[in-house]
């Protein structure tokens, strides 16, 4: 829920943030010792997706 902070989304039942969010179809690969995500634009979930990942990733580290 850290990552869907605004929006409908983050009053969605589970069900409904699995259907139109963890079945977002992507491909993990590796280029230069890092690990890049490629998630198609054309899904109309995928900017959702970005968002919340970019969200998370500007988190700070605990500890």
């Amino acid at each position: 829920m850290l990552a869907l902070a605004e929006g409908d989304a983050r009053r969605w039942e589970p069900k409904r943030l699995r259907h139109r969010l963890f079945w977002l179809a992507g491909r993990l690969a590796r280029h230069a010792r890092r690990t890049v995500l490629h998630l198609p634009t054309h899904h109309p979930w995928a900017p959702l997706a970005i968002a919340a990942i970019n969200r998370l990733r500007a988190l700070p580290t605990p500890g």
